[in-house]
């Protein structure tokens, strides 16, 4: 099975038909074994009818005791060793469902990570999750059908060789039976194929409302629209229900006729029999095998439409996965490097012009158009942005991650201890590693964290407590029964908005950027705590460039200079103070800020 540190292998995304294949491809010794395993052990059912047969007619018949216990006994040893190939065929195949399901996890995840901040643009979070819960499980078990559908025609293949020997009329009612079932089936697989693509849809656009509520309940709750939320998520869910019967629909008739039709064969077969031993023209021993070669006939039968009902649903999932696999990032053709001191970063866009070292804070009529410029001077969105006299397009994005950090408003909290969550790590992160306080770039795996208390050689107790006290989140680590070492849930859900708030913004001063671009990192916090952040923000980030997107008068204020924004572009530049002089739509936006402090 693979290993949870083994490169998975560069996945087919040709098809859904075509991962399929990769996956076998794989781990193709594994699924030949159980192919092997299958086939043996279906031919051995098949062999059952044979023995007994023998017995009846050379020991029960003619009264040959001695016979007939001989060929008792190979039935008995048969049997034996065909429950011991079952269980081998069914590891065997575990094995193989388990490698597919870890393999299939892996690239997606991978992928994930290669996206990076393009992921957002290109996928709802409900399709993600829709293909890491039900997708990746639907194409592991599709797998498991593998073996056994390729000892069933083996299977299918002896039986009939054994029928010939008996009747050339039963052989080849056999062998035209099971491709009538084919033709019967064939076309309930392709509309149950239809069917589930549709069901899938309809799963990820309602597990992406299932996210959007569960992380907008709270504001629901205050502006009075939870109701209506609830109603439209019912009538979405009561439509993804009926989806799910019209699949439901089609497979119960797949099952149906996978179990009636090969009941009315074996009626068919048992009568034909029946006809040629009243004629003499076979032996009742002979009678008892095609009886019994049809009994096991079932087995094959059964495996057969199986495979194709999973492979049917685990192609619609493959299709799903390939398409997520077939996102490609933005190209990133920058040659050129980045400015080796501290330099100018300007918006062409918007006018607005950061010096380096310096606090400056954008206050935007719309919250939009700070955000917006934040993203282009991030590299977030194309945009002509340069840094220095270098276009920030043509630098290289690994060096513009090392050295510009965006930290959103609702950037990702993973679960875990509170010390993991903020970036405590053996392994020291890069400097200004945008991936540990944006959410834009999905994480790496954090590894296994040292006890608590030591020095890791990522980040010290004293740069931990200095990133705390700068974030004003003391209070946050005393009220926690296990302080830093304490367990935080997924989002930090079990956190207030303000907490939260502080501990995405500690998150982000720990890693100690070059360039800090910040999104409303105040906006939920107390007009006393609020004070206090914005004091120690300016003190912990003297001296480099730190960008502030608020309309806080106690940020602004504290801030080196303010950039005006209306409609997106810059209208005025200066001292906080100044504005309020000098820009009455600068003043006004404020006052309301001013009066919501009070």
């Amino acid at each position: 099975m693979i290993d949870a540190f083994e490169d998975p292998g560069t996945p087919d995304r040709r098809g859904g038909w075509r991962y399929l294949a990769w996956l076998v491809a794989r781990q193709w010794p594994r699924c030949l074994a159980g192919a092997v395993l299958a086939s043996t052990w279906m031919v051995l059912l098949a062999a059952t009818p044979y023995l007994m047969a023998r017995a009846v007619d050379h020991g029960l018949e003619p009264g040959d005791m001695g016979a007939l216990a001989g060929w008792t006994g190979a039935l008995v040893g048969v049997g034996a060793v065909n429950a011991w190939l079952g269980m081998l065929r069914h590891r065997t195949m575990t094995l193989v469902r388990m490698d597919a399901n870890f393999r299939t996890v892996k690239v997606v995840v991978g992928h994930a990570t290669r996206l990076g901040a393009a992921l957002r643009g290109q996928v709802g979070a409900g399709e993600v999750v829709t293909i890491g819960v039900g997708d990746v499980q639907t194409i592991s078990t599709s797998l498991t059908a593998v073996g056994p559908g390729i000892g069933a025609v083996v299977a299918y293949a002896a039986v009939g060789g054994l029928m010939l020997s008996v009747s050339t009329r039963l052989a080849l009612v056999v062998l035209i039976g099971v491709p009538v079932l084919g033709v019967l089936l064939g076309p309930l697989m392709g509309r149950l194929q239809g069917r589930e693509t549709d069901y899938r849809d309809g799963q990820a656009v309602l597990t992406a409302r299932i996210g959007d509520l569960a992380g907008g309940l709270r504001v629901l709750n205050g502006l009075g629209g939870k109701g209506l939320v609830a109603d439209a998520f019912r009538r979405d869910s009561e439509r993804l229900r009926e989806r799910g019967y019209r699949v439901g629909a089609v497979t119960s008739w797949i099952q149906a006729l996978g179990v009636g039709l090969p009941v009315l064969f074996l009626a068919l077969v048992t009568w034909l029999g029946a006809r040629l031993a009243a004629e003499g023209r076979i032996s009742v021993g002979e009678l008892v095998s095609v009886y019994g070669y049809v009994v096991a006939l079932g087995w094959p039968v059964a495996f057969l439409i199986e495979m194709g009902h999973q492979l049917s649903r685990g192609v619609v999932a493959a299709r799903r996965v390939v398409a997520f696999l077939r996102l490609e990032p933005e190209p990133d053709t920058g040659t050129r490097d980045a400015p080796a001191e501290p330099s100018v970063l300007y918006d062409p866009a918007s006018g607005v012009r950061v010096l380096p070292g310096r606090l400056t804070a954008l206050a935007g009529s719309r919250p939009t158009d700070a955000a917006e410029v934040v993203d282009r001077l991030g590299r977030y969105t194309p945009s002509d942005a340069t840094w220095g006299d270098v276009p920030l397009s043509g630098i290289p994005l690994p060096q513009v991650r090392a050295r510009i950090l965006v930290a959103e408003a609702e950037a990702d909290l993973f679960a875990g201890p509170l010390r993991d969550v903020v970036g405590d790590q053996d392994t020291p992160p890069p400097r200004g590693a945008g991936n540990c306080a944006t959410s834009h770039d999905a994480p790496a795996p954090a590894p296994a964290r040292a006890p608590a208390g030591r020095h890791t050689g990522a980040v010290s107790d004293a740069h931990l407590t200095q990133a705390i006290h700068a974030a004003a989140a003391e209070d946050i680590i005393r009220t926690l029964p296990d302080g830093l070492d304490s367990q935080v849930a997924a989002q930090a859900s079990d956190l207030s908005g303000g907490q939260r708030q502080r501990v995405r913004l500690t998150r982000a001063l720990l890693t100690a950027p070059e360039v800090l671009l910040a999104v409303e990192p105040t906006s939920a916090l107390d007009a006393h705590t609020e004070a206090t952040v914005a004091a120690r923000l300016r003190d912990a980030r003297a001296g480099r460039t730190t960008v502030v997107a608020s309309t806080s008068p106690l940020v602004l204020d504290r801030a080196d200079t303010v950039v005006y924004l209306v409609d997106g572009k810059a209208a005025a530049t200066g001292a906080h103070r100044e504005l309020l002089t000098t820009e009455p739509g600068y003043r006004a936006l404020v006052a309301r800020d001013e009066e919501a402090v009070r």
